[in-house]
C-alpha cells in the first residue's frame, strides 16, 4: 500500500491511497485523479507520476490508469451516486476498468461488480499463439485480460444504470391491480410472470368458461393449458368483466386475434381510457387485414394507450422461469419504458421499440412461416431444406414489413429473427406442430378440431396474401402455405413448386 499527497494552491492537503494490482506484461499500476471534481474548491496537484491537461479538468496518468482514489472532500463533493453518475469521471471509470477506493459508500459502491484479478504469466505467450497450458483457461494471456476487462466494464456500466433506475419511479411500486383478457397458456403465463413481481399486486384472469375459473381459483392451477405449474397465490380468475376491470391499472390483452373484435366491443365501456393495454396477441384480422395497433382502436372506437409484446416466449418456459427476452413496442417512449420496468425480472428481459409496425408484422407473418417449417419437417426433406425455406420466408417478410413502413432492423432483433426461430424450431410451437401433421398427411379440419389452443398462423395465412397483394410484393413461401392450408395443393407439391421456381439473384 502506498501514499502520495496531493496539495492545494491554498496550502490544504489531502492524503490519498491507492492499491496496487497485478497487470499484463510487467504494466506498472498508476493513480488518475480528476481536479474538475473538486474545481469549486480550487484545488491542484502535484505528482511526479501524474500529468495534468493543460484546461486542467482532468488529469491523467503517465502509465495505463488502474485505480481513482476519492477520499475526505474529494468524494464528499460526489457522496450521491446521481451526482457522481453525471460527471465525465464516470465515463473514463468505466472505459479503463479502473479500481475505485473511497470510503464514501455511495462512491464505493460502483466496486460491488469486483474486478476479476488480472492472470500474471510466469512466461511470455507463446510466439505460435497457441493458448496457455494453465487449466481453465482456453484464450492466450493479452486476450484472456482484455476479455476479462471488457466483462468487468460492461458489469460497472450495468450497476450504474441500474442504481440510476432504482432512483427513479418504479412502475410496480404504484400498481396494485393487473387485469389479463384471456386465460389461455399465454395470457396465464403473462399473470405468473406479473404476480411474482409483487405478491401484494392482485393479478385477475378474465375468462369465459365458468369450470376453468372455478378450477383456477380453487386448485390454482390452469388444468388446461398449463397443468403442470402451480400459480401464485396472488392470481386469480373471475367471467365478469366489471369486477376484472374495476380498479384495474394495466390490461394484459391475450385474447386470440380473430376474437378480439367482439370482446373488446363488449368490454369498452368498462375499459378506461387511461388504462392502457398490454397486447401479447399475435396475428392480422381476417377480412380486414388489420394488425393488433389498428384492430384495438377500431373496435374500441376510441384512441387508446396500447404497447405491444412480442418476442420469442413458449408460456411453458416462462412459467419454467427460464431466461426469456421480449419487446416493448410503443410509439410512447415513457409508455414502453413503463412496461419494460413493469414486466423486467431477473429472468425476463424486456427492450422497447417505436417500430409497432415492424414488431406486429413479425409477429403475424412468422406463424405462417413456422407452418411452413412444419411442413419440410413432417415430409422429412432435412435440415438443408428447412434452412433454405426459413431463409427465404425471413426475407419475404422483411419485404412486407418494409413496404409497410418497418425499420430493417426490426427483422434482426427478438421480435423478428428472435420470435422466427423459436416457432420454427422449437419443439412447442403450436403452428409448427399444425405444419408438421399436414405434412405427415393429416387434414387442417382434424388438426384444428383436435388442438386445445389456436394457432393463429392458420387465419392469418390468407390475410398475408391480401397485403402482398396491396403492397405489390412477391411471397412465394407464404402464398404456397395459404395455397396448402385452401387444399389447392399438397405439401409436397407445394414444395417442389417453390423449388422449380427461376433462379434469382439473392435480395
Amino acid at each position: 500500500m502506498l501514499r502520495r499527497q496531493l496539495h492545494s494552491q491554498s496550502a490544504k492537503t489531502c492524503s490519498i491511497t491507492y492499491s496496487m494490482r497485478n497487470t499484463v506484461l510487467h504494466r506498472e499500476p498508476s493513480i488518475v485523479y480528476y481536479p474538475s471534481i473538486v474545481a469549486s474548491r480550487k484545488y491542484s496537484c502535484y505528482s511526479s507520476s501524474i500529468k495534468t491537461s493543460p484546461n486542467n479538468n482532468v488529469t491523467s496518468a503517465v502509465q495505463t490508469p488502474r485505480v481513482i482514489v476519492l477520499e475526505g472532500e474529494l468524494a464528499a463533493d460526489h457522496s450521491s451516486v446521481e451526482h457522481f453518475s453525471n460527471s465525465s469521471t464516470i465515463t473514463h471509470i468505466l472505459e479503463n476498468n479502473l479500481e475505485v477506493i473511497s470510503s464514501e459508500p455511495a462512491v464505493s459502491s460502483l466496486n460491488n461488480d469486483k474486478r476479476v484479478d488480472v492472470y500474471t504469466p510466469s512466461s511470455p505467450p507463446s510466439v505460435s499463439g497457441t493458448s496457455s497450458s494453465a487449466p481453465g483457461f482456453t484464450f492466450a494471456p493479452s486476450e484472456r485480460n482484455q476479455i476479462r476487462d471488457s466483462w468487468d466494464t460492461l458489469m460497472r456500466w450495468s450497476k450504474v444504470l441500474r442504481t440510476r433506475s432504482q432512483e427513479n419511479r418504479n412502475p410496480l411500486e404504484s400498481t396494485n391491480k393487473v387485469v389479463v383478457f384471456g386465460g389461455g397458456s399465454f395470457g396465464t403465463a403473462m399473470a405468473a410472470s406479473l404476480a411474482g413481481q409483487k405478491q401484494s399486486m392482485e393479478v385477475v384472469l378474465l375468462l369465459r368458461d365458468i369450470e376453468l375459473c372455478n378450477d383456477i381459483n380453487t386448485s390454482h392451477r390452469n388444468s388446461r393449458y398449463l397443468p403442470d405449474f402451480e400459480l401464485p397465490a396472488n392470481v386469480r380468475a373471475t367471467t365478469s368483466a366489471s369486477e376484472a376491470i374495476q380498479g384495474a391499472q394495466f390490461a394484459v390483452h391475450a385474447v386470440p386475434v380473430q376474437s378480439t373484435r367482439v370482446f373488446l366491443q363488449s368490454i369498452k365501456e368498462l375499459l378506461l381510457p387511461s388504462v392502457p393495454i398490454i397486447s401479447v396477441s399475435k396475428g392480422l384480422e381476417v377480412g380486414t387485414g388489420l394488425m393488433m395497433s389498428e384492430l384495438i382502436p377500431s373496435a374500441l372506437e376510441r384512441k387508446h394507450p396500447c404497447v405491444f409484446l412480442s418476442g420469442p416466449s413458449f408460456a411453458q418456459e416462462v412459467m419454467e422461469g427460464r431466461p426469456t427476452g421480449v419487446v416493448a413496442a410503443c410509439k410512447d417512449f415513457e409508455l414502453a419504458r413503463t412496461v419494460q420496468e413493469l414486466f423486467a425480472s431477473q429472468v425476463m428481459r424486456v427492450n422497447t421499440t417505436s417500430d409497432v409496425v415492424g414488431v406486429e408484422i413479425c409477429g403475424a407473418l412468422k406463424n405462417v412461416l413456422a407452418i411452413a417449417a412444419g411442413i419440410v419437417e413432417g415430409l422429412d426433406l432435412g435440415n438443408n431444406a428447412l434452412a433454405a425455406l426459413i431463409a427465404q420466408g425471413c426475407s419475404e417478410i422483411r419485404w412486407l414489413a418494409e413496404k409497410m413502413g418497418a425499420r430493417p432492423t426490426t427483422m434482426s432483433g427478438l421480435s423478428g429473427l428472435g420470435d422466427i426461430m423459436l416457432t420454427c424450431y422449437g419443439s412447442l410451437s403450436r403452428n409448427r406442430s399444425v405444419g408438421i401433421r399436414l405434412g405427415k398427411g393429416e387434414k387442417l379440419a382434424d388438426i384444428v378440431a383436435s388442438s386445445k389452443q389456436v394457432a393463429e398462423g392458420v387465419a392469418t395465412a390468407g390475410v398475408v396474401i391480401i397485403l402482398a397483394k396491396r403492397y405489390r410484393v412477391s411471397l412465394p413461401v407464404l402464398t404456397a402455405v395459404a395455397q396448402v392450408l385452401d387444399n389447392n395443393l399438397t405439401p409436397r407439391e407445394a414444395v417442389y413448386a417453390i423449388m422449380n421456381l427461376p433462379q434469382i439473384e439473392e435480395s
